[in-house]
């Protein structure tokens, strides 16, 4: 169980990042004073890296939450009912 929590946190902490990187270059329009920093809305990128950087962002952001809950829900569960199985089995 040890080793799930690990691989999920290291994704969390590493999508976070690359997500609070990407956020900070395209949702945040100014330090000064806006009020809205990290969540204000991307601006249409002019580029092909413009692009791609805000797809990204946003596929970091899911990757985190969906990475995150898959090693420490999903596959906790699966292993817990597969004990549970071949216990009723045997």
């Amino acid at each position: 169980m040890a080793d799930e929590f690990a691989k999920g946190l290291a994704i969390f902490m590493g999508a976070g990042l690359a997500w609070l990187t990407l956020a900070g270059w395209y949702r945040t329009p100014s330090f000064e004073g806006s009020g809205v920093q990290l969540v204000a809305e991307a601006p249409e990128p002019s580029t092909v890296y413009g692009t791609i950087g805000v797809v990204l962002m946003d596929v970091m952001a899911w990757f985190a939450v969906i990475g995150a809950l898959t090693f420490w829900v999903v596959i906790p569960l699966f292993e817990q009912a597969r004990a549970s199985y071949d216990e009723r089995g045997s």
